[in-house]
Parts: structure tokens; C-alpha cells; sequence
């Protein structure tokens, strides 16, 4: 279980774990990340926390989600490659 610390809202805290995770390679591109239901049961949070959480990750452009099949990390295209 992740603690989270109760003088910042939770959902930021953890856009910013799963952030790190993409960031360290724990979820590397392409790769499939946890479901909100599966956020909600780690962090212990509401589904409406987990789902903000989400949207804030695509919006930030790290994640993509397709209808059906899950979120994934999103390809680094602007590396140059």
C-alpha cells in the first residue's frame, strides 16, 4: 500500500507516482497501466479521485486510452528518432 500524506490532494499525489513510474521505465512505452479500479485498491481512493488521476494523465499527454482495452503510455515520438 502507498501512503499518501493528507496536506495535498490525493489525486495529485498520485498523477505524480504513476508519472515517476512512466518516467522510470516501470511502465515503459506501449505498456498497459493499472485500471482505475486497480488505482483505486493501491492508493485506496474513490473511483471519481482515480478517474481524475486519468484524465490528468492525458491531458499531461503520458497515457492514451482505448475504449475497450485499457490505458496505455504513450510512445515517445519527440526523441529525435
Amino acid at each position: 500500500m502507498v501512503e499518501l500524506k493528507g496536506n495535498r490532494p490525493k489525486w495529485k499525489q498520485i498523477f505524480e507516482i504513476i508519472q515517476g513510474r512512466i518516467e522510470d521505465g516501470t511502465y515503459p512505452p506501449g505498456e498497459k497501466i493499472p485500471t482505475v479500479l486497480e488505482l483505486m485498491g493501491e492508493f485506496h481512493v474513490a473511483n471519481p479521485t482515480a478517474q481524475k488521476v486519468f484524465k490528468a494523465l492525458r491531458e499531461e499527454g503520458l497515457i492514451h486510452t482505448e475504449p475497450g482495452m485499457g490505458s496505455f503510455v504513450v510512445e515517445d515520438d519527440a526523441t529525435g528518432g
